[in-house]
């Protein structure tokens, strides 16, 4: 029996994909999250065929959880279901570890088949974020300025992003203060702004 996690913040996301996979694998068994805290937990108990997981969901260091899964679950199967933009998130969370970003916008048959080539231990991306990585590799750099953050600044300015303070994202992170700001600052170098305003007008620029 296929055992399944889906990690979204949204209960409706979670009873529409859950409802799919029951009429897709029967029987099965779907087990939901709502956040780092409670899959943390459930992974403990129990082995999963497939986990789907959201990128942002709000007070939660997903990019760091996906790492977490690999490290310590590193034969688990990750598919991204999300709405965040693919040109931004995919590349990151593939990096971690992800076996697939699906877009929650797809159609029906695009998400089975994201779900059956993961499950069978290949990899899902679209054909428009294929030719992003194509477009990227050939011409050996990348237009965004998102891709030129390393792993933890991009963490922390995804989180600032969401709202969150220094202080929440030390906590988050369980970093020490001088720690997040020496990334944040190298981070806003990087992306050439001075401050959260001009960051938030470059991620809306970039849809991020």
């Amino acid at each position: 029996m296929k055992k399944f996690l889906l990690i979204d913040d949204h209960k409706v996301v979670r009873s529409g994909i859950s409802n799919l996979l029951s009429t897709m694998y029967i029987p099965c068994e779907v087990d939901e999250a709502s956040d780092a805290d409670m899959v943390i937990e459930k992974l403990k108990k129990q082995e999963y065929d497939l986990i789907m997981m959201d990128v942002q969901i709000p007070n939660n260091d997903m990019l760091g959880l996906m790492e977490y899964v690999h490290t310590k679950y590193p034969l688990a199967k990750v598919l991204i279901f999300s709405m965040s933009p693919e040109n931004i998130y995919a590349k990151r969370f593939l990096k971690a570890g992800a076996k697939g970003f699906l877009s929650k916008d797809s159609q029906l048959d695009e998400i089975t088949k994201a779900i059956n080539l993961v499950l069978s231990n290949r990899k899902y991306i679209s054909e428009t974020l294929a030719e992003t990585l194509a477009e990227s590799l050939s011409s050996g750099k990348s237009g965004n300025p998102f891709d030129n953050l390393s792993l933890r600044e991009f963490e922390i300015t995804s989180l600032l992003l969401s709202g969150q303070s220094l202080s929440d994202i030390s906590r988050s992170l369980n970093l020490q203060p001088s720690t997040i700001g020496t990334h944040k600052a190298r981070a806003f170098e990087k992306l050439k702004v001075t401050n959260l305003m001009e960051l938030k007008d470059l991620a809306t620029s970039y849809h991020l």
